[in-house]
């Protein structure tokens, strides 16, 4: 059983986990479309009453069961089984889209490299986010292949604190910006009038769910390398306290920037790869600002990847007997064929499903319906079914059962709920911040389309998994 070397090291790398693009492109997107200040209340809130329970529950019964989400869903029950690997076949979904992103990043990072101008629309009515996406994928890919410790460890060790030294020289620069004060004043004063909007929450708390990584079997696969010893209220609140500071850095870089050149705080998917480049070009030391900025949105997108291609390729691993090679080159050959179609939606192809993006529409089902639907069945699975002595053995005696066995699925069956109630906009619950949205029609068309799909993959995945352990019981007999 692999390990990590070291406490810190399994800290560095779920903080790496948690800390993607939700935080430093997603993030500022929605404080700026929900008000500045005013979202800041419930953000917190949903972050430490919600989110780091359900963080604290994954990380323990990882560490206890030592086990991939399939397994650990299959040790509590035979039958849960199936729970898991739908899991890790929506998170291996959303992967699939997330790596688009993630190619999009590394695009603009080596055109602020070689200093070629482009925007956005110039670069995807071509070929060249198809070709993106696949060196991301196959660069997450070769991470993972490496190990926990020669993989998934060294590139936290390394990625994460570059990180926070990136944003904090950055924040230093637009502190001396003209507009670095009012960019402060619209993120950190809030108009409490706000508070009463729903919508806020909603957006609060989904922003919370998907930028912890809680509730997808991450935080539960990384806690399955951790020693029995180590603290884990302790590791969670750390982990908690680094992602709300790399969303606080990033938001008062962007805001300090959008004030002083005069650009639209509310800018949605524009903000990273329009709003800002713009801002980039009138701007002192502006070339090595954008290297900065696409390079600590790359490593941002590069550190969740790979922790969610690691939870697919722990189960396949496990299923399977493959050795991690074999199982990192086959779960990766599936991501770039599940991806395709989210890469040529956005290239001179437009691939669209009822006149959406393919992308757009994933994220606005998958991402926004799949990944809570999930996070409720593991609440369930091991708050509900697990052995009580387990569980206690697990969170003690803490308020962490009591919120996330009874508040946590509450707000979760409730938001989810409500989107599909006409009239009711919710939003925030996607992974991308403001890509164009689908009707509810369209939404159910994709939903069935991908629940088939994900259906089929994991029939197959649980014949594969049955016909070797038959192979194994006759080889014992």
């Amino acid at each position: 059983m692999e390990q990590w070397s070291s406490r810190l090291s399994f800290v560095f790398a779920a903080i790496g986990a948690a800390v993607g693009l939700g935080n430093i492109w997603r993030f500022p997107a929605i404080v700026g479309q929900n008000g500045g200040g005013a979202y800041l209340v419930p953000y917190l809130i949903a972050a430490f009453a919600f989110a780091v329970p359900l963080m604290i529950l994954e990380i323990s019964v990882g560490r206890s069961l030592k086990a991939d989400v399939v397994t650990a869903c299959r040790q509590v029950r035979e039958e849960f089984e199936i729970v898991g690997w739908l899991v890790g076949a929506s998170v291996l979904a959303v992967l699939s889209y997330y790596l688009v992103i993630t190619g999009w990043v590394l695009a603009f990072f080596s055109f602020s490299l070689t200093g070629a101008e482009t925007s956005f629309d110039s670069f995807t009515g071509t070929y060249q986010p198809i070709g993106f996406f696949v060196v991301s994928t196959l660069i997450v890919g070769a991470i993972v292949s490496l190990g926990v410790k020669e993989g998934i460890e060294r590139m936290a060790t390394v990625l994460v604190p570059m990180t926070f030294v990136v944003l904090l020289a950055m924040a230093g620069l637009v502190a001396t910006f003209s507009g670095f004060t009012d960019g402060l004043r619209f993120f950190f004063t809030p108009d409490v009038s706000r508070l009463s909007d729903p919508m806020i929450w909603s957006a609060a708390f989904g922003q919370v769910f998907f930028s912890f990584s809680v509730g997808m079997g991450v935080m539960l696969t990384y806690g399955s390398y951790l020693d029995a010893e180590s603290n884990v209220a302790r590791s969670a609140l750390t982990i908690a306290v680094a992602d709300l500071a790399v969303a606080f850095l990033a938001g008062i870089v962007i805001f300090g920037i959008v004030f002083s050149f005069g650009q639209e705080p509310a800018a949605g998917v524009e903000l990273a790869f329009s709003t800002l480049p713009a801002a980039f070009e009138i701007m002192p030391f502006g070339s090595i600002v954008a290297v900065c900025f696409f390079g600590l949105l790359f490593f941002a997108a590069i550190t969740p990847s790979v922790s969610m291609l690691e939870v697919g390729v722990a189960a396949v691993m496990r299923a399977t007997d493959w050795s991690r090679r074999r199982a990192s080159i086959v779960t990766t050959g599936i991501i770039l064929l599940a991806g395709l179609p989210s890469a040529v939606s956005y290239s001179a192809v437009e691939l669209s499903v009822l006149g959406r993006p393919f992308l757009d529409v994933l994220d606005t089902t998958v991402g926004a319906l799949g990944l809570p639907l999930g996070a409720i069945a593991l609440i369930v699975v091991f708050t509900w079914y697990q052995d009580p002595a387990t569980l206690h053995e697990q969170l003690g005696d803490s308020i962490v059962l009591p919120l996330v066995k009874y508040v946590v699925p509450v707000v979760l069956v409730t938001v989810t709920v409500l989107r599909y109630v006409p009239g009711v906009p919710v939003g925030g619950w996607r992974r991308l911040p403001d890509l164009a949205g689908a009707s509810l029609g369209q939404q159910l068309a994709v939903l069935t389309i991908v629940a088939v799909a994900v259906s089929l993959a994991v029939i197959a995945a649980y014949r594969v998994q049955t016909d070797r352990g038959r192979a194994r019981d006759r080889e014992v007999t």
